[in-house]
């Protein structure tokens, strides 16, 4: 066997491999190409409404006031409305969806108005203030939360007589109720709320003495319950 030879047969046998190798290859299946992982989604996380706030509001309000005559029994209604402002303080504990809550509010009010008895006496009414203790149950749906309350009511009164004969006298008079209340606030930004309220304040019947020189004995029952609506914002502390 000379070199010749045995070169062109190692060329054939590599040939023959390689041929070999290429039919294998072939027949085998295509790669399979991995599936396409989706991008993860960023999930802004859930707004917690715990903790402790608060803030300020305005808003307007609607009484109406019922008088006894002193002379003839008869109930005359005076109705007042005005412009009302102030500020509520409180705290709110949050379970899952359900937010439960102490809340405490003071309005200065401008609700007045007068009205005349069966002789012509003129009476002066003027709630100057209310103020609320109550608790609050509210569902959260992320960054807004659904609200009631409930609790107790005060209002201070500023009453006056001016009598047929030119006399006059004034008395104050302290209110304690009940109120109840919905309202709806929004977290536009991660201490600060807003909110829209309403609010019922009702109280019962009072004795008001308004003594003056033409009516030494002149006395009164006097009922009042009051509608409020109040747009407010709340600052809340912590996280």
């Amino acid at each position: 066997m000379n070199s010749r030879t045995f070169v062109g047969g190692i060329g054939l046998a590599a040939g023959t491999v390689i041929c070999v190798f290429a039919a294998q290859a072939a027949d085998l299946p295509p790669r399979r190409v991995p599936a396409a992982v989706a991008p993860v989604a960023y999930a802004p996380p859930v707004y917690n409404w715990s903790g402790f706030y608060v803030g300020g509001n305005l808003g307007a309000g609607f009484a109406n006031s019922s008088w006894s005559d002193p002379f003839t029994g008869a109930h005359n209604a005076f109705d007042k409305s005005g412009f009302i402002g102030g500020g509520q303080v409180g705290v709110n504990w949050q379970i899952n969806a359900l937010v439960l809550g102490i809340e405490g509010d003071f309005d200065w009010t401008g609700l007045k108005t007068s009205g005349h008895d069966s002789l012509g006496n003129i009476i002066n009414t003027n709630t100057q203030w209310t103020s609320t203790v109550t608790g609050r149950v509210g569902a959260a749906f992320d960054r807004l939360l659904v609200y009631g309350k409930g609790g107790v009511a005060f209002a201070h009164d500023n009453d006056s007589l001016n009598d047929i004969f030119g006399s006059t006298a004034s008395a104050s008079l302290n209110r304690t109720g009940w109120t109840v209340g919905a309202g709806l606030e929004y977290a536009f930004a991660p201490n600060w709320s807003a909110k829209i309220e309403y609010d019922y304040l009702r109280f019962g019947s009072e004795t008001l003495n308004l003594p003056t020189g033409g009516f030494p004995t002149y006395s009164s029952n006097v009922s009042q319950n009051i509608q409020e609506v109040k747009a407010g914002i709340n600052f809340k502390f912590g996280p």
